[in-house]
């Protein structure tokens, strides 16, 4: 400011005081509305087919608990179509915060969608359900869905544990079927489920160390090398089924193992039969995931890890071996599948046949991406698979109104959305996939 003969305040010259500078640019996160249009859709649906078309003079029943629970809870009924309405009144209010925060550009808490979803999933099993005269148990149809949940939770871990190192691995079905077979006939040769459960694992790391050498060493495209070693060990277990299995029975017998009820844990309702009345093979299953979560963000061999799947060079300059980290990765890798091939047989308690994998690697992959590479969302993206498999056979056995086998179309359904993206902007590590010469 300067002074005036008339003792006035007028501004300075711009240049007085030298050239202004401008600030920063305002960045404004990008308006997102997939998210609040999804729940806006899906609302809509809730409010056409389970509240007005559900008849108004049902209800719908519900068990908590067995009858080996230590603490039994009566089963309860709730009318039909006011639970429906309720639940609905729920997802248009959490549909209209969804809105305001994509309005307001702020990030979605992982809070909103999971009530959403939870809300949903309840008002369509209140419409399904209505009017049966079996109830519903609800420990059972958890039991189940973890169950099968199983491979693809080990087989997204495979997953997570090769692509955060830079090896995309797509032979994560045929480790599992490997750690099947060998599973199986280990387990019968030897009379005991637990020795299978030590061979699987060997079988999964023998397809991860030709993953390893072809794609890492070799430097042979990932995703062809992955699809070489699906077909290879099709072919190669369909073969020794057909010839080896079928001429000696005593290698291929239903072994299964032991469930391993931890006490009082076991008996609490709901939980207590889902959680803690499993085989040793769950139990491991949880302390791969609790150990990878804890190792990957807040260890060393975490952190170099997610560097050379990230930024390789920068990883050799600080003294990485990078190649020889994602060999031991991928082998790694495979040995986690191999476990997880042993649900089919001896977690199961079922005999080896051909390709009884069934495409699940293939969903592990996607369960990994809509986890976008975290153990944490890999896992509940895993269980939201399996829990809509239990729930197409659960239907398949009752008079619903919709078809069982449009059920089983929800976890390839969920694939296709997962890969394209449409489920929230994922980012793989930078690295996957490349070659690295060191």
């Amino acid at each position: 400011m300067t002074q005036t003969g008339s003792g006035l305040l007028q501004p300075a010259p711009a240049d007085q005081f030298g050239p202004v500078i401008p600030g920063p640019p305002i960045v404004r996160r990008p308006l997102a509305l997939k998210v609040p249009v999804a729940f806006a859709g899906l609302t809509l649906l809730a409010v056409v087919a389970f509240v007005f078309g559900s008849d108004a003079g049902l209800t719908t029943r519900f068990s908590l608990a067995s009858e080996t629970d230590f603490f039994q809870l009566p089963d309860f009924a709730v009318p039909t179509r006011p639970a429906a309405t309720v639940l609905a009144i729920i997802m248009a209010g959490l549909t209209l915060l969804a809105f305001q925060s994509a309005a307001q550009r702020h990030k979605l808490g992982l809070w909103l969608p999971s009530v959403f979803g939870l809300a949903w999933i309840l008002s369509f099993m209140v419409w399904v359900i209505a009017g049966k005269t079996s109830t519903w148990t609800i420990p059972a149809l958890l039991a189940a869905s973890l169950s099968l949940s199983i491979p693809l939770v080990f087989g997204a871990m495979t997953g997570l544990v090769c692509e955060r190192v830079g090896v995309i691995n797509v032979a994560i079905e045929g480790e599992l079927l490997a750690g099947a077979f060998l599973g199986a006939v280990a387990a019968s040769a030897a009379g005991s489920a637990y020795v299978g459960l030590i061979a699987a694992p060997l079988a999964g790391m023998l397809v991860g160390a030709l993953l390893a050498v072809f794609a890492v060493r070799y430097w042979v495209d990932h995703i062809i090398v992955g699809v070489v070693l699906n077909v290879l060990v099709t072919g190669l277990t369909s073969y020794l089924f057909s010839t080896v299995l079928k001429s000696n029975a005593g290698l291929n017998r239903a072994t299964q193992l032991p469930k391993l009820p931890i006490p009082i844990l076991g008996d609490i309702p709901v939980i207590g039969p889902v959680l803690f009345r499993q085989s040793l093979l769950v139990y491991l299953m949880y302390a791969l995931v609790v150990g990878l979560q804890v190792m990957l963000f807040r260890s060393r061999w975490g952190l170099r890890m997610r560097a050379c799947g990230e930024h390789p060079e920068a990883a050799d300059t600080v003294g990485i071996q990078v190649n020889r980290t994602r060999i031991r990765n991928t082998i790694l890798g495979g040995a986690i599948a191999g476990l997880g091939g042993a649900f089919f047989t001896i977690e199961m308690g079922l005999a080896f046949n051909k390709e009884m994998s069934a495409g699940k690697g293939f969903i592990a992959l996607a369960a990994m991406i809509l986890g976008r590479w975290n153990p944490k969302g890999a896992v509940a993206a895993a269980l939201l698979f399996g829990f809509a498999g239990e729930l197409a056979q659960m239907m398949g056995t009752m008079n619903t109104p919709i078809p069982s086998n449009i059920l089983l179309m929800i976890p390839y359904l969920l694939t296709i959305l997962a890969v394209a993206g449409l489920v929230g902007r994922v980012r793989a590590p930078a690295a996957e996939g490349t070659f690295y010469r060191s």
